[in-house]
């Protein structure tokens, strides 16, 4: 094969191995992507989706209690609200802006399989609850 005619082939090889290596570097859980999207310039939310960089998080008194029942403390949660995953079968994102509910999914620090339900309003998020999904905890929370 003449070197003329083989050249296209090189690089398209060189190019299908550069976009391989590109998204080797930068995985799909990465979120320095979206993170970088969901702030302004300014550093203020810009309202769409769950902020993951809340000014401030709020718990429930709901969430507080199931929080002591499964043994989940802060750091656990701003884990999940970080790096976990949104399940958009359990969440609720046809209300209105600051009634949406997102359920985020992960795994903590002490490998507890977490689901926290967080609603976020302006740039604040609420934690509604949390649940641990791989033990039931007795629990007298109302």
């Amino acid at each position: 094969m003449n070197l003329k005619k083989a050249f296209p082939y090189i690089v398209l090889i060189l190019l299908a191995i550069l976009v391989l290596a590109i998204k080797r570097c930068n995985p799909p859980g990465n979120n320095t992507n979206r993170k970088k999207k969901e702030i302004v310039d300014d550093n203020s939310y810009s309202g769409r989706g769950l902020n993951r960089n809340p000014s401030h998080v709020n718990y429930s008194k709901h969430a507080r209690c199931r929080m002591g029942c499964r043994h989940i403390d802060e750091t656990e949660v701003m884990e999940i609200l970080h790096d976990g995953k949104v399940n958009y079968k359990k969440s609720e994102l046809d209300a209105a802006d600051c009634r949406k509910r997102y359920a985020v999914e992960g795994y903590s620090h002490d490998k507890q399989h977490l689901r926290i339900i967080f609603a976020p309003c302006d740039n604040e998020v609420t934690v509604v609850t949390c649940i641990d999904l791989d033990n039931d905890y007795a629990c007298d929370c109302d």
